[in-house]
């Protein structure tokens, strides 16, 4: 099969034939449907983020299940699947606790499946890894059973894959934030395809102020299209100071769905007493951003960070899907470009330019 791999050394993702072994006990091999182009693989690109190499990324997917391995008893070949990137062990503490987004064991085994052995091989008989266990950026993939979850027909398999990550993860970092109430104001910091999400997650809780802040004015304007009703060009303007402005005396909660010093730093500012700044992206590694205690204890101000919407992956895909057929939720209208796997170093350039919306890779 074809799968898009990085090696050491690399800054493009190469387009190989690799060889794909049976699911084992408790996995399934799936037939992937569409993947989408997002930030997180380009960190690894730029070595901001570290995995094994070389492995096939992608965490953003959905496709069909083709066969299943001993042990399954969640999907049957033929189901229609959301890939959830984190595939929770069960067990684990965080697992039992009600937060599987966290599970422990999944971390520990990283990019090799539960056995900690690989399904993929390369034509010198090489191990090749998966980013979160799946690598979506591939014809085939074998996922652990617990990463697929079946949705309706009348879902396509691009507003599935988005699911799978930047919906669930912008939505649900504002509808599961803790203390968020109808009638709040917000700010979300970066309007890509997490931001994006956010500010629709904003107007699902009934937001009566959702600002959306960025240095691209095209994209501060596509994000008036999800609900944002203010814009500010962090280019032009102190986004703090104005949106105090704005508010008169900032927002109850800032979203940094960018993942920066200086955004998490900015998130923290626009807040007024009794505010919550939630951080949603991933900084690079090693990145640490300077909070004024006195500012934090003063004003009551709270920092929370939030991974994959702060709550288990696969109810999120539940609300989701829901919240996309009953049309309160717009997935299609943020898909903005379409790719073949061979043309997905075009997507990563296009994601690198900021253009609006999402990028997505079409499989036949």
């Amino acid at each position: 099969m074809k799968a898009a791999v990085m090696r050491s050394g690399e800054t493009a993702l190469l387009v190989e034939e690799l060889i794909q072994q049976e699911p084992q006990h408790g996995e399934v091999l799936v037939k992937t449907g569409a993947a989408g182009v997002c930030a997180s693989d380009l960190h690894v690109i730029h070595g901001t983020a570290q995995l094994p190499l070389p492995c096939v990324l992608g965490h953003e997917g959905s496709g069909t299940v083709e066969a299943v391995g001993p042990g399954v008893t969640n999907v049957n070949p033929g189901d229609r699947c959301v890939l959830a990137f984190v595939s929770n062990c069960g067990h684990c503490r965080q697992c039992r606790s009600g937060s599987p987004q966290l599970c422990e064991t999944n971390a520990e085994t990283g990019a090799l499946q539960y056995d900690g052995t690989s399904r993929l091989k390369d034509g010198n008989g090489n191990e090749v890894f998966q980013m979160s266990k799946l690598g979506v950026f591939s014809e085939y993939q074998v996922v652990p059973a617990q990463a697929c979850y079946p949705m309706p027909d009348d879902v396509s398999m691009e507003v599935a894959a988005l699911i799978g990550c930047s919906v669930t993860t912008g939505v649900g970092s504002v509808v599961n934030a803790p203390g968020v109430t109808p009638g709040m104001t917000v700010a979300v910091f970066g309007v890509g395809g997490v931001g994006l999400n956010s500010v629709q997650g904003a107007k699902l809780m009934n937001a009566s102020r959702i600002i959306s802040v960025d240095i691209a004015e095209h994209k501060l304007h596509f994000s008036t299209r999800f609900g944002a009703t203010d814009i500010v060009d962090s280019t032009t303007d102190d986004p703090a100071e104005l949106i105090k402005e704005l508010t008169d005396g900032g927002v109850d909660f800032a979203f940094d769905t960018f993942g920066g010093i200086e955004t998490t730093q900015q998130a923290i500012a626009s807040l007024r007493r009794n505010g919550t700044a939630v951080v949603v992206g991933l900084a690079p590694l090693g990145d640490s951003a300077a909070v004024d205690l006195v500012d934090i204890v003063r004003f009551q101000k709270t920092v929370v960070g939030a991974y994959y919407g702060s709550a288990s992956p696969h109810e999120s895909f539940r609300t989701m899907i829901d919240l996309y057929r009953s049309g309160d939720l717009k997935i299609d209208e943020l898909i903005e470009r379409r790719f073949s796997l061979d043309e997905i170093n075009e997507g990563f350039d296009a994601l690198e330019r900021g253009e609006d919306g999402r990028g997505v890779i079409v499989f036949d």
